[in-house]
């Protein structure tokens, strides 16, 4: 919905997830991600993801997520799926790669070739992720809107 009055979402910046301990956090997200940092304090650390980061954040008071997620992009959604089965973590019923953190933020696992999420051409060689590719279907629906990629 357009409003000539109001500012337009266009994206996401980052997600900010509140864990308990920033070492723990690293160490248990190392374990399923290949990853840099774009900075660390003693109560924060900043998952570098391109022109995006993840922000972990010391301090999660609240109970475990139950519907309440946020859909991590990633080039192999596989890869992802043998991770946690290596690491003990328990995913979650459904017919998405769904599972939550140590600290209970639920995280669902989405392949970049089967949505319309892009990157831009210049992020993707920065982050050496050229080879990545859309499916016929999200392509479609790229095209849909007179977004899909040259």
């Amino acid at each position: 919905m357009r409003d000539a009055g109001k500012a337009r979402a266009i994206g996401v910046n980052h997600v900010a997830l509140e864990v308990g301990d920033i070492e723990e956090a690293l160490a248990f997200y190392g374990r399923l991600f290949a990853f840099e940092l774009r900075g660390k304090s003693e109560d924060m650390a900043f998952i570098d993801l391109g022109d995006q980061f993840l922000a972990l954040q010391k301090g999660r008071r609240q109970p475990p997520d139950d519907g309440r997620h946020f859909g991590l992009v990633v080039d192999d959604k596989d890869a992802v799926r043998k991770a946690l089965a290596e690491a003990e973590v328990e995913t979650l019923p459904g017919r998405f790669l769904d599972f939550r953190d140590p600290w209970g933020n639920r995280i669902e696992i989405v392949g970049y070739d089967g949505i319309q999420f892009s990157k831009a051409p210049n992020v993707l060689r920065g982050m050496g992720l050229t080879h990545l590719s859309k499916s016929a279907k999200a392509i479609m629906e790229l095209s849909e809107k007179g977004m899909a990629p040259d």
